[in-house]
Protein backbone atom coordinates (compact mmCIF):
# COMPACT_ATOMS: atom_id res chain seq x y z
CA UNK A 1 0.00 0.00 0.00
CA UNK A 2 1.27 3.47 -1.11
CA UNK A 3 0.68 6.80 -2.21
CA UNK A 4 2.70 5.80 -5.83
CA UNK A 5 5.00 8.65 -4.54
CA UNK A 6 7.01 7.76 -7.81
CA UNK A 7 4.41 6.95 -10.31
CA UNK A 8 3.66 9.53 -13.26
CA UNK A 9 -0.43 10.53 -13.47
CA UNK A 10 -2.40 9.25 -15.85
CA UNK A 11 -1.09 9.61 -19.57
CA UNK A 12 -4.62 11.67 -20.43
CA UNK A 13 -3.31 14.24 -17.91
CA UNK A 14 0.06 15.11 -19.88
CA UNK A 15 -1.95 16.79 -22.26
CA UNK A 16 -2.80 19.58 -20.11
CA UNK A 17 -0.52 21.90 -18.24
CA UNK A 18 -1.61 25.70 -16.31
CA UNK A 19 -4.05 26.43 -13.70
CA UNK A 20 -7.65 26.28 -14.65
CA UNK A 21 -10.42 27.92 -12.90
CA UNK A 22 -12.38 24.98 -13.34
CA UNK A 23 -13.10 22.82 -10.18
CA UNK A 24 -11.88 19.62 -9.89
CA UNK A 25 -15.14 17.63 -11.23
CA UNK A 26 -14.96 19.76 -14.15
CA UNK A 27 -11.40 19.36 -15.56
CA UNK A 28 -11.35 18.43 -18.89
CA UNK A 29 -9.17 15.05 -18.46
CA UNK A 30 -11.36 14.13 -15.20
CA UNK A 31 -14.01 14.48 -17.82
CA UNK A 32 -12.23 11.71 -20.46
CA UNK A 33 -10.92 9.54 -17.64
CA UNK A 34 -14.68 9.18 -16.65
CA UNK A 35 -15.70 8.11 -19.99
CA UNK A 36 -12.91 5.32 -19.47
CA UNK A 37 -14.25 4.13 -16.21
CA UNK A 38 -12.75 6.05 -14.08
CA UNK A 39 -14.11 8.15 -11.08
CA UNK A 40 -13.27 11.22 -8.90
CA UNK A 41 -12.38 9.26 -5.52
CA UNK A 42 -14.66 10.63 -2.61
CA UNK A 43 -13.53 13.68 -0.95
CA UNK A 44 -15.16 13.06 2.22
CA UNK A 45 -13.02 12.94 5.17
CA UNK A 46 -14.10 9.55 6.01
CA UNK A 47 -12.64 8.20 2.79
CA UNK A 48 -9.60 10.13 3.16
CA UNK A 49 -7.05 6.69 3.08
CA UNK A 50 -8.97 5.02 0.28
CA UNK A 51 -6.33 5.87 -2.50
CA UNK A 52 -3.56 4.29 -0.23
CA UNK A 53 -5.31 1.12 0.05
CA UNK A 54 -7.18 0.54 -2.93
CA UNK A 55 -5.32 -1.50 -5.27
CA UNK A 56 -2.92 0.27 -7.63
CA UNK A 57 -4.28 -1.29 -10.50
CA UNK A 58 -7.47 0.55 -10.02
CA UNK A 59 -6.37 3.58 -9.10
CA UNK A 60 -4.54 6.67 -11.22
CA UNK A 61 -4.39 10.27 -10.39
CA UNK A 62 -3.68 13.38 -12.57
CA UNK A 63 -2.15 16.79 -11.42
CA UNK A 64 -4.62 18.75 -9.90
CA UNK A 65 -4.78 22.07 -11.92
CA UNK A 66 -7.98 23.10 -10.74
CA UNK A 67 -9.25 26.36 -8.69
CA UNK A 68 -11.29 25.53 -5.27
CA UNK A 69 -13.84 28.33 -4.76
CA UNK A 70 -14.80 30.11 -1.73
CA UNK A 71 -18.76 31.42 -2.06
CA UNK A 72 -20.37 34.02 -0.14
CA UNK A 73 -23.79 34.34 -0.22
CA UNK A 74 -25.67 37.45 1.01
CA UNK A 75 -29.76 36.98 2.03
CA UNK A 76 -32.49 39.60 3.07
CA UNK A 77 -34.44 39.37 5.74
CA UNK A 78 -36.80 36.60 4.39
CA UNK A 79 -33.70 34.13 3.07
CA UNK A 80 -33.65 35.54 -0.21
CA UNK A 81 -30.90 35.64 -2.54
CA UNK A 82 -29.41 38.96 -2.48
CA UNK A 83 -25.83 38.52 -3.79
CA UNK A 84 -23.52 36.04 -4.29
CA UNK A 85 -19.46 36.31 -4.52
CA UNK A 86 -17.20 33.57 -5.79
CA UNK A 87 -13.55 34.14 -5.09
CA UNK A 88 -10.63 31.60 -5.16
CA UNK A 89 -10.00 29.80 -1.83
CA UNK A 90 -6.70 31.40 -0.38
CA UNK A 91 -3.47 29.37 -0.04
CA UNK A 92 -3.97 29.55 3.47
CA UNK A 93 -7.18 28.13 3.38
CA UNK A 94 -5.85 24.97 1.25
CA UNK A 95 -3.25 24.20 3.76
CA UNK A 96 -5.89 23.38 6.18
CA UNK A 97 -7.72 21.45 4.10
CA UNK A 98 -4.63 19.43 3.47
CA UNK A 99 -3.57 19.62 7.22
CA UNK A 100 -6.97 18.22 8.39
CA UNK A 101 -7.05 15.56 5.95
CA UNK A 102 -3.09 14.76 6.76
CA UNK A 103 -4.08 14.76 10.53
CA UNK A 104 -6.20 11.91 10.22
CA UNK A 105 -3.76 9.64 7.82
CA UNK A 106 -1.41 10.19 10.95
CA UNK A 107 -4.15 9.36 13.47
CA UNK A 108 -4.24 6.26 11.42
CA UNK A 109 -0.67 6.00 11.20
CA UNK A 110 -0.48 6.64 7.49
CA UNK A 111 1.62 9.29 5.66
CA UNK A 112 0.35 12.41 4.35
CA UNK A 113 -1.00 12.53 0.43
CA UNK A 114 1.63 13.52 -1.77
CA UNK A 115 -0.03 17.55 -2.94
CA UNK A 116 -1.07 18.47 -6.16
CA UNK A 117 -2.98 15.23 -7.10
CA UNK A 118 -6.17 14.43 -7.72
CA UNK A 119 -7.04 10.28 -7.23
CA UNK A 120 -9.45 8.60 -9.79
CA UNK A 121 -10.74 4.98 -9.02
CA UNK A 122 -12.01 2.16 -10.80
CA UNK A 123 -14.60 -0.36 -9.52
CA UNK A 124 -13.14 -3.34 -8.17
CA UNK A 125 -14.67 -6.84 -8.18
CA UNK A 126 -17.69 -7.43 -9.48
CA UNK A 127 -18.93 -3.69 -9.00
CA UNK A 128 -19.94 -1.82 -11.16
CA UNK A 129 -19.09 1.86 -9.53
CA UNK A 130 -16.89 3.04 -6.92
CA UNK A 131 -20.09 4.08 -4.99
CA UNK A 132 -21.47 0.59 -4.83
CA UNK A 133 -17.85 -0.89 -3.11
CA UNK A 134 -17.74 1.99 -0.97
CA UNK A 135 -21.58 0.87 0.25
CA UNK A 136 -20.20 -2.60 0.28
CA UNK A 137 -17.54 -1.58 2.72
CA UNK A 138 -20.04 0.30 4.59
CA UNK A 139 -22.20 -2.92 5.05
CA UNK A 140 -19.49 -4.95 5.73
CA UNK A 141 -18.08 -2.59 8.67
CA UNK A 142 -21.92 -2.19 10.01
CA UNK A 143 -22.26 -6.35 10.04
CA UNK A 144 -18.46 -6.64 11.73
CA UNK A 145 -19.30 -3.91 14.07
CA UNK A 146 -16.81 -1.11 12.84
CA UNK A 147 -17.81 2.28 12.43
CA UNK A 148 -17.23 3.26 9.31
CA UNK A 149 -14.90 6.64 9.99
CA UNK A 150 -11.64 7.20 9.87
CA UNK A 151 -10.60 4.42 12.33
CA UNK A 152 -7.83 1.93 12.73
CA UNK A 153 -10.31 -0.69 12.90
CA UNK A 154 -12.55 0.51 9.21
CA UNK A 155 -9.05 1.01 7.89
CA UNK A 156 -7.88 -2.69 8.20
CA UNK A 157 -11.15 -3.76 7.08
CA UNK A 158 -11.14 -1.47 3.93
CA UNK A 159 -8.00 -2.85 2.92
CA UNK A 160 -8.44 -6.18 3.86
CA UNK A 161 -11.84 -6.37 1.73
CA UNK A 162 -10.39 -4.46 -1.02
CA UNK A 163 -7.03 -7.05 -1.46
CA UNK A 164 -9.65 -9.94 -1.51
CA UNK A 165 -11.99 -7.93 -4.11
CA UNK A 166 -9.13 -7.60 -6.23
CA UNK A 167 -7.32 -10.84 -6.24
CA UNK A 168 -7.52 -12.50 -9.64
CA UNK A 169 -10.43 -14.73 -10.46
CA UNK A 170 -12.70 -12.58 -8.08
CA UNK A 171 -14.56 -10.62 -11.56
Amino acid sequence: MSWDEDGTPHPLALRRTGRSELEPDRLPEIRELEVLGWEPAPEDLRWVFLPYVWPPAARTWISDRSTHWAVDTSLDGHGHITGVECAPLAEPDLHDLDQEADAALADLGLPPRPRGRLWLLRPVGSFTTVGAVLDHLDALAAQHAVEAGPSTAFLALARAELSALSAPGTD
